[in-house]
């Protein structure tokens, strides 16, 4: 069973210079909220309430300004600085410590992931007692990412990071469950000619044991990345156009912690009050209204 996450918040964001200049990209606005809202709900949906959030020495206290140390919404966060970038495995080595033998889930701050049955489909992966689970989905444009190719009957052929021929149109999100191995395999990797760990070689390590599994995100899914101006701003139209026209939050860490049974109507209601003379607040207040 998967009990704890990490959320990968590092880096400079040079693609989104010079929005990124003096703040994190995780810290820039999604719509309405804090970019780092959307990974840390996903966690939460799965079940997850022990996370480390990783970043830069610059930002690391923003972020604890932002989110404390989460039990306002029944979960607990603690913070670890990567002083330099080295490749997303080297989450692993700096949360050896947090992990303690265990495995965790992964997730990067800058993906965003909405469907119906998101929390259903972490759940069950979170259950996995051994092995790897990587997600994929369709993408029109799959050179720019990590591409997994399938066999015939739906068991992973190939994983190929960015390739100028990819054998088939699923990306690998940003989004990885590990067992308790992969604090140990993570020290077996050799920096690649980026001189970074590369994510893609963790995971081969998996899938040549024969223990990586893939969950496909299909139609009804949507997956964002935020790494561009233009993908941030079509992802605040996007959650802008759902909660417009559904008169539900997406990523609202209280309304995932109040539905998870994790905090009651009287944190609910401070929460709200903290925040008061807001949309979100009296978004807030509606939920105490309708789900009691």
């Amino acid at each position: 069973m998967i009990r704890k996450g990490i959320v990968l918040a590092g880096g400079l964001g040079t693609r989104l210079y010079p929005l990124t200049l003096a703040v994190s990209k995780q810290l820039l606005p999604v719509y309405d909220k804090p970019m780092i809202y959307y990974p840390l709900t996903t966690l939460m949906l799965g079940g997850i309430r022990d996370v480390l959030l990783i970043s830069t020495p610059r930002d690391v206290d923003q972020y604890r300004r932002l989110l404390g140390d989460g039990s306002q919404w029944g979960i607990q966060l603690t913070y670890c600085v990567q002083p330099t970038p080295g490749g997303l495995p080297q989450a692993f080595i700096l949360g050896r410590e947090f992990l303690a033998g265990e495995g965790c889930a992964l997730i990067l701050g800058d993906n965003i992931f909405y469907g119906a049955y998101l929390g259903g489909t972490l759940q069950k992966v979170s259950k996995q007692n051994r092995g790897a689970t990587i997600f994929a989905y369709r993408v029109k444009d799959p050179e720019r990412y990590g591409v997994v190719e399938f066999d015939a009957a739906g068991g992973v052929r190939s994983l190929e990071e960015k390739p100028a021929r990819p054998k088939s149109h699923f990306a690998v999100v940003g989004l990885y469950f590990f067992d308790e191995t992969v604090a140990d395999r993570t020290r077996v990797l050799t920096p690649s000619s980026r001189g970074e760990l590369e994510i893609v070689d963790l995971i081969r390590l998996y899938f040549g044991e024969g223990l990586l599994d893939v969950e496909l995100f299909g139609r009804g899914f949507a997956w964002l990345d935020t790494g561009t101006h233009e993908a941030l701003s079509e992802a605040g139209t996007f959650i802008e156009v759902v909660q417009k026209r559904q008169g539900l939050m997406v990523a609202c860490p209280e309304e995932v912690a109040y539905r998870q049974g994790w905090i009651g109507a009287e944190e609910m209601e401070r929460q709200a009050t903290r925040l008061a003379g807001t949309e979100y607040a009296r978004y807030l207040m509606s939920l105490l209204g309708s789900l009691s």
